[in-house]
């Protein structure tokens, strides 16, 4: 009896051994899962992590680079003032400073030179009911040769070169220095010296003749003011000297954001959109400090004209913002129509379908594309990583993007891509060998 238990002993042993063996291969399993699942945690932590840092860094970086790039680069400041010369409300404006600052020094006995000593104490008593009317007629007269002058593609011209030639002054000014364009008293003044002088020009060639004893006047028109403009100043200079680096730290937390994440293509969805918001939201902000600012100038400065000043001065900070978001849009596009959803198939099909009807058009009618289709389907990952690449460094090199030319590059890389889907072609497979005709018997003599 015990020799006959004896194998089932060591059946049961044996299968005993096995199930230990399998709890210890789950359990192991377990623990690698459970391994997995805490470096999961950690890696979409840190990701999540730098992406949030690179969506909050994304505006700064954009009004870095707008800052360093109107106080370093010339051509950008003169390309950023030049509108200004040729708009309605700052040339009123200037031509109303201009006005005053003559009119300063014309008063009606000024006028009154040229009459004969004794004729003129009369004179002046018949003029006294009219000397307000003449007066405004003198300022009528004044302001309208400012107003030529000012509107004049030579004061254009002038406004121009100027500011080219001071840009130097414009850096000092943003720096707490001075020149033709100051920052004094919590003001960024401009002098109008060469404008009056050539206003007063104007009037001596036109008979006004007393305005060429007028000295040199320096008078200001004030085109930004604020109460806190000396910590714009140091806010100037820190987004200055984080002009460059700013934007690249941006780029690189989104980037090693998404690479560290677990689900790439959703992560990547997310941080790009993320950014876009960012961007939207420091758009929305110039919108609500320009209302904020203008109601805080006092009744002394022009509105309409600090106004436009400040349009023209943001303008490339605001095409940078619809830049950035078109940019987030297109990458977010891209990223859902390359993933596994149901939509993102169906629209990948019906984009084949279009495709191969066309190809199969073009065949019908005799069309055929020779030893490049089978190239084309050999090196088709090649050439279209290519094609991504040129866009992206075509975005890189150029100079001040817009909306338009992301939206430009998109439509020029899809046809692109629609070519070379256009193009692909398989080998044709090859042609079996054809099976050797039977052979006949030969009859010998006789048969």
């Amino acid at each position: 009896m015990t020799s006959r238990e004896q194998p089932g002993k060591d059946g049961t042993g044996g299968e005993h051994s096995e199930l230990e063996h399998l709890r210890a291969r789950v359990a192991a399993l377990e623990t690698g899962r459970a391994a997995r699942a805490a470096h999961h945690r950690w890696r979409s932590f840190f990701s999540a992590l730098l992406i949030v840092l690179g969506c909050v860094l994304t505006p700064l970086a954009a009004t870095a680079s707008w800052a360093a790039a109107e106080v370093d680069d010339t051509d950008r400041y003169v390309a950023t003032v030049a509108p200004l010369a040729s708009d309605p409300a700052v040339q009123a404006a200037a031509a109303n400073r201009v006005t005053d600052a003559l009119m300063s020094h014309l008063p009606l006995r000024n006028l009154l030179e040229g009459v004969a000593p004794a004729d003129r104490p009369r004179l002046e008593k018949a003029l006294g009911t009219l000397a307000t009317p003449l007066e405004n007629a003198v300022r009528g007269f004044v302001h309208g040769k400012a107003q030529d002058v000012i509107a004049s593609d030579t004061f254009q011209r002038f406004w121009v070169d100027a500011n080219r030639g001071i840009h130097a002054a414009v850096d000092k000014a943003l720096t707490g220095g001075g020149g033709a364009v100051r920052i004094s008293n919590n003001s960024v003044t401009i002098d109008l010296a060469p404008v009056v002088d050539r206003v007063k020009q104007r009037l001596v060639d036109d008979g006004m003749t007393v305005a060429g004893r007028i000295p040199q006047i320096h008078t200001d028109l004030t085109v930004l003011r604020s109460d806190r403009l000396g910590e714009l100043k140091t806010y100037l200079q820190l987004l200055r000297i984080a002009g460059f680096w700013l934007p690249v730290l941006a780029v690189l937390s989104l980037v090693v954001g998404w690479l560290l994440s677990v689900h790439r293509r959703r992560v990547l969805v997310a941080a790009v959109l993320g950014a876009a918001v960012a961007m939207l939201a420091l758009g929305l902000g110039l919108t609500v400090f320009r209302e904020v600012y203008l109601n805080g100038l006092p009744a002394s400065v022009s509105q309409p004209a600090a106004g436009a000043v400040y349009d023209i001065l943001t303008r490339y900070l605001r095409t940078s913002v619809r830049s950035v978001v078109a940019l987030a849009v297109v990458i977010a596009l891209a990223a859902w129509l390359t993933g596994r959803g149901r939509r993102a198939t169906f629209v990948r099909q019906a984009w084949q379908s279009g495709i191969h009807a066309v190809r199969a058009a073009a065949d019908h009618a005799g069309l055929r594309t020779g030893p490049v289709g089978p190239f084309v389907h050999r090196h088709r990952a090649w050439i279209t990583w290519i094609l991504v690449a040129a866009a992206v460094v075509t975005y890189i090199l150029w100079s001040y993007p817009t909306g338009w030319v992301v939206l430009v590059i998109a439509l020029v890389l899809l046809f692109a891509m629609a070519v070379v889907e256009f193009l692909t072609e398989p080998p044709a497979p090859p042609v079996p060998p054809a099976p050797p005709a039977p052979s006949t018997p030969v009859r010998g003599p006789g048969r």
